[in-house]
């Protein structure tokens, strides 16, 4: 998702916690991986592999030039032929320990066997953080955690664009003094074009 359609979403969850929500987040996962030079590994359940996050995280590392953002995506099936970047299955949890950062995206109640390696990489050291749908069990393994219930005004694949889009933005480096970079441009007008028109009286 560009940066203009992110800014027309966050106008339309304007009065909502989302922006901020998604914000805060955001700001936990850039801290962690950013401080330990990288490490962030991505997984699903069994039946959901966040993909699209995925790809937005990769291209976030690349505009933000901040590469930590990129992550390993772990797949609880992987084939044989695979190429290396989807190859990476769930044994790649077990070996996470202190500097490792493992973002879990859980619409459902995720598997003992998850939940499990969850548990074991926490106590080995790992920043746990879950986008997730309030499962109880994940939600006590994870240091941050940002639940999107079934009663929410927004899905968690919106969640997850609010996220990743804030996520490059806290890794934006110092611009020049009076110079602001094309993003920061782009950005600016998207919010500009989508304000309220004056009022007139």
């Amino acid at each position: 998702m560009d940066a203009v359609r992110v800014a027309l979403l966050r106008e339309v969850l304007a009065g909502t916690e989302w922006p901020a929500a998604a914000r805060r987040f955001a700001g936990s996962l850039r801290s962690s991986v950013v401080s330990h030079g990288g490490g962030l590994l991505l997984v699903g359940t069994e039946e959901y592999e966040p993909w699209h996050l995925a790809a937005h995280l990769v291209d976030e590392s690349a505009w933000s030039g901040c590469p930590e953002l990129a992550p390993t995506l772990v797949r609880h099936r992987v084939r044989p032929g695979d190429p290396a970047h989807l190859a990476v299955g769930l044994g790649r949890i077990e070996t996470a320990g202190r500097g490792a950062t493992l973002l879990v995206v859980a619409p459902s109640r995720p598997g003992a066997g998850l939940l499990e390696r969850v548990h074991d990489a926490r106590r080995a050291g790992a920043t746990v953080l879950s986008l997730d749908g309030g499962d109880p069990e994940l939600m006590g393994l994870a240091h941050e955690t940002l639940p999107v219930t079934a009663d929410a005004e927004v899905d968690l694949d919106t969640v997850q664009h609010l996220v990743s889009a804030a996520t490059g933005e806290n890794c934006l480096p110092a611009a020049p003094r009076g110079r602001l970079r094309f993003r920061d441009r782009l950005s600016r007008l998207a919010d500009q074009l989508t304000a309220p028109p004056p009022a007139r009286w």
